[in-house]
């Protein structure tokens, strides 16, 4: 009787989830799988060799990543990210202004409502105004992390014409636009270049 003896790899799911599919350019399914070698007799896994490691199967295009592919957010991720985030940047700057600006406030509301998040109200704002600090740093360097440098320049933009809603920057509104350009990942003279721009258009 011949014995017929050969390799292969198995895979196992690990687990399953929502992930942005750099092939298929969107949000899909995928599912986390672990992969091992066996031997086999009559194509049947008999004995295993070593692990192959883990990794991220897109469910609709069936490609295979690295598992660090789940670290990049989806695109529903970062469609909450950025309204949170301009939400924390304007009660940053509203606090080292004038918080109870009419215009300042206004200008606020308008700015998350621009970022997607259109049910967003002045009640809302008074909330947040009472959030910790850390909190909204943490909310701003979250957006950032994952925002291109044009995208960084124009969400700063927007939180410089806020500043301005109240009156010439002051010294405070100042400090504060460059640490939430500090949590965006911008450095200072790229921050100071952005702020003094905006400044400008508004003259």
């Amino acid at each position: 009787m011949f014995l017929v003896f050969g390799l292969t790899v198995c895979f196992r799911t690990m687990g399953e989830g929502t992930f942005h599919c750099p092939s298929c350019g969107g949000d899909r399914r995928y599912r986390r799988r672990r992969g091992k070698r066996w031997v086999t007799l009559f194509f049947l896994p008999v004995v295993p060799l070593r692990g192959l490691g883990e990794a991220v199967e897109c469910r609709s295009c069936r490609t295979r990543f690295n598992v660090s592919v789940l670290r990049q957010p989806t695109a529903a991720a970062m469609a909450a990210a950025l309204p949170a985030a301009m939400r924390a940047a304007c009660c940053l700057v509203l606090k080292a202004g004038d918080p109870a600006d009419a215009q300042a406030r206004i200008r606020s509301v308008d700015a998350v409502v621009g970022y997607g998040e259109e049910a967003y109200t002045s009640d809302e704002l008074a909330e947040d105004l009472h959030l910790p600090e850390a909190f909204h740093r943490e909310e701003i360097a979250r957006a950032g992390a994952h925002l291109a440098v044009e995208a960084k320049e124009w969400f700063l933009t927007q939180v410089v014409r806020v500043a301005l809603a109240d009156g010439p920057l002051s010294e405070g509104e100042r400090r504060e636009l460059r640490r939430v350009a500090e949590s965006l990942g911008m450095s200072a003279a790229h921050a100071l270049g952005v702020i003094l721009v905006a400044e400008g258009a508004t003259r």
